[in-house]
């Protein structure tokens, strides 16, 4: 009698649940104000971890980030307790190597500097008082000193000057006082601007500073001036390309000569520097003209391990796994029979094994390599692994999926006994119901098999026709796999109530080199093949698709497809979405500021080459466009000026075609700040339902 009165309890609560929390498709607007997990950090033991939680105030347009921590060990499984202070705004954190103390970077003062707390908990003690931000850093060995990288102007770095980073602050200001109110520039070499920045004449550059100080330091020591180039690189480029040798004498990091040929090379070299700024830097990867990467010391100090790529001028050549003898300069590639793109390096306690991610198969696992034979075996597989650090018997990761969101989990050490540490997107929208997915496959160009997913509405059922968002990735070395994007995500057209395709045509990555490199001088031809008969693919094994109400949407390259489409492939779309695309692609060899990426992929300069940039151009074909297009263009895009987008629009409305355009002054080749991108996909959204319905 009880047992059914618990029964009928539990069939009540259940009926009880959805008239509460009726469910829903995943929403732009979830998406935007979602907390972000990211930055784990493990203690040496593996004992404790540290994270950043980032939360969204989306009425102030911004977003603050925490430190939070864990002990991983403790028997009741407590969970995360917040580590740094309320109103602080921290990131990349790192315990010392004894795993008493916790460092990060904060603004709190007005300028990045470098804190410290204890990790018994304590109030925050700031390090660093430098004249520059600090941009990122990287603990000795010994923790006794830390490896800072900053900005300096050449002249300040090369002068006698002992402090380059005020020097670099008074040239500034008084820059700024001699030029009044005049606000040109002049420069006398590229780049003038990168990504979404102008160049102002400074490189960034690494320092060295006390680990323990009683007052902040104020000046750091110099160790990259005899590098001519950005340590990190510009835009993206972080500490991971810099690495303490064990004995805390020398520093090995990764940089490109800044030049005026700087715009197309994608020549970065191996350098080794004296980490107490004696001497100068010796070039240990110079024979190579290719990319040199990510430099890891053996636990010895005798050999030092990196990626490399072979083929100069090309940044999605495959990055090999390679081992040089420091004392001879001899290499060998580790791993000359993976076919896969290695994504960093982390060295196994025992020296024998090298961890990384990989690109593979509309996945990125983490893989164990074994450094005496190449072996690469998989540890952590189903979505897309991120960042991930190994420590005693512990293994944390953050992965996502198309349904999970970034979520940090704990393991051990191979890969089992997963927990996880942070919440799922679906643990945060407990409302929300998510779109199914599979991937499925075909034989596309050459007869070669191609893979592609299908993501089903939030709201499925069998028996029904659903219109369909075709997405389209960018790169072109891209893929749209088993991951999650706070840009581009499956699931917000899913919770439209809209089915999703989306396929990894030639040139996308995962596949094997060979099949990444068949793009290059061939955007219009093999992956439109691709597209074509992917699309009738997947229309013929999933009978719900809604081939007559179909819109094409695409990003970067996948916007340049959108275009080239437009003008030879527009019979299947009701609407077009092109998202900062390519649409003159001779100008774009031209106007773009990464010139290694157009000269590359169209096969040599646009005077050298012109056929090349013509051959698939797609402002040669709008004569024959005749579907709706909405265009999206930023201004601060210059990897693809906001030109491009405009011209687009003017042709469309010059041909009397039905058209949109949305500009932001404000964002990048990103759409990233949260009102936005909420705009942008409700945009998107309000197109896709005015051409193809609900």
């Amino acid at each position: 009698m009880n047992l059914r009165h618990t029964l009928l309890t539990i069939v009540l609560s259940a009926a009880i649940v959805p008239a509460a929390q009726a469910a829903h498709g995943f929403q732009a607007s979830d998406m935007v104000r979602m907390d972000r997990y990211s930055s784990s950090t493990l203690s040496p033991d593996g004992r404790k971890l540290v994270f950043a939680k980032r939360v969204v105030d989306f009425d102030a347009n911004r977003a603050s980030t925490s430190l939070w921590i864990e002990d991983l060990f403790a028997r009741d499984a407590a969970p995360p307790k917040q580590f740094t202070p309320d109103g602080w705004n921290v990131n990349s954190p790192a315990f010392s190597p004894d795993g008493a103390t916790v460092y990060f970077l904060s603004a709190k003062n007005g300028s990045s500097q470098l804190y410290s707390m204890p990790t018994a908990g304590g109030a925050p003690r700031q390090l660093t008082d430098l004249a520059q931000d600090i941009a990122a850093f990287k603990l000795s060995p010994d923790g006794t000193r830390i490896a800072v990288a900053s900005t300096a102007f050449p002249d300040c770095v090369d002068s006698a000057d002992a402090d380059a980073l005020a020097c670099t602050k008074q040239r500034q200001d008084a820059q700024a006082k001699a030029n009044g109110k005049a606000s040109g520039k002049i420069f006398d070499h590229l780049f003038i601007r990168h990504w979404d920045t102008w160049a102002d004449g400074t490189l960034n550059r690494v320092f060295v500073v006390p680990a323990d100080t009683k007052t902040p330091a104020k000046t750091a020591v110099l160790v990259s001036g005899g590098v001519n180039g950005d340590i990190p690189s510009k835009p993206f480029g972080d500490l991971s390309d810099l690495a303490w040798s064990p004995d805390g004498k020398q520093l090995a990091m990764s940089a490109r000569t800044s030049d005026r040929s700087e715009p197309w090379s994608t020549n970065f070299d191996i350098w080794l520097a004296n980490s107490d700024g004696s001497g100068t830097a010796r070039n240990l990867t110079e024979a190579n003209k290719a990319w040199d990467a990510g430099p890891v010391f053996s636990h010895d100090g005798m050999t030092l391990y990196y990626r490399a790529m072979k083929v100069p001028g090309f940044e999605a050549d495959r990055f090999a796994l390679m081992a040089m003898d420091l004392a001879t300069g001899k290499t060998r590639e580790i791993d000359p029979d993976w076919d896969r793109s290695a994504n960093g390096i982390t060295l196994s306690a025992d020296g024998k094994t090298i961890y990384t991610t990989a690109e593979d198969m509309g996945q990125q696992p983490l893989f164990a390599v074994d450094i005496a034979s190449g072996k690469a075996t998989q540890v952590v597989g189903d979505g897309t692994v991120g960042e991930f650090g190994i420590a005693g018997p512990t293994l944390v990761f953050a992965r996502n999926t198309m349904k999970t969101g970034d979520e940090i989990f704990s393991a051990a050490a191979d890969g089992s006994a997963q927990r996880a540490i942070t919440p799922s997107a679906g643990d945060m929208l407990k409302d929300v119901a998510w779109g199914d997915f599979e991937q499925f496959s075909f034989k596309g160009w050459n007869n070669e098999i191609v893979h592609g997913y299908v993501v089903k509405p939030w709201n499925y059922e069998p028996g029904k026709k659903y219109p369909v968002a075709f997405l389209i990735h960018g790169g072109p070395q891209g893929s749209f796999g088993n991951g999650w994007s706070y840009r581009w995500n499956p699931q917000t057209y899913a919770g439209q109530g809209y089915a999703v395709v989306m396929v990894d045509f030639h040139g996308s990555v995962g596949y094997g080199q060979a099949f990444t490199d068949a793009i290059s001088q061939h955007w219009g031809d093999r992956p439109l093949e691709d597209l074509q008969k992917g699309w009738a693919a997947a229309l013929k094994q999933y009978p719900f698709l809604d081939g007559d109400k179909a819109c094409a949407l695409g990003a970067s390259y996948g916007g340049f497809m959108a275009y080239w489409i437009a003008g030879n492939w527009n019979s299947p779309w009701k609407c077009i979405v092109a998202h900062d695309g390519v649409f003159d692609n001779r100008m774009m060899g031209y106007a773009t500021e990464e010139l290694w990426f157009s000269e590359h992929e169209n096969g040599g300069t646009p005077w050298e080459n012109p056929q090349g940039y013509e051959k698939f151009n797609p402002i040669l074909h709008v004569k024959d466009w005749k579907v709706p297009m909405l265009i999206v263009h930023s201004q601060q895009d210059f990897r693809i000026p906001v030109e491009q987008g405009i011209a687009a629009f003017t042709a469309l409305q010059r041909k009397g075609i039905e058209s949109k355009y949305l500009y932001f002054p404000d964002e990048n080749h990103w759409v990233l700040k949260p009102q936005n991108s909420l705009l942008w996909h409700d945009t998107v959204n309000a197109w896709l339902k005015a051409h193809i319905g609900e």
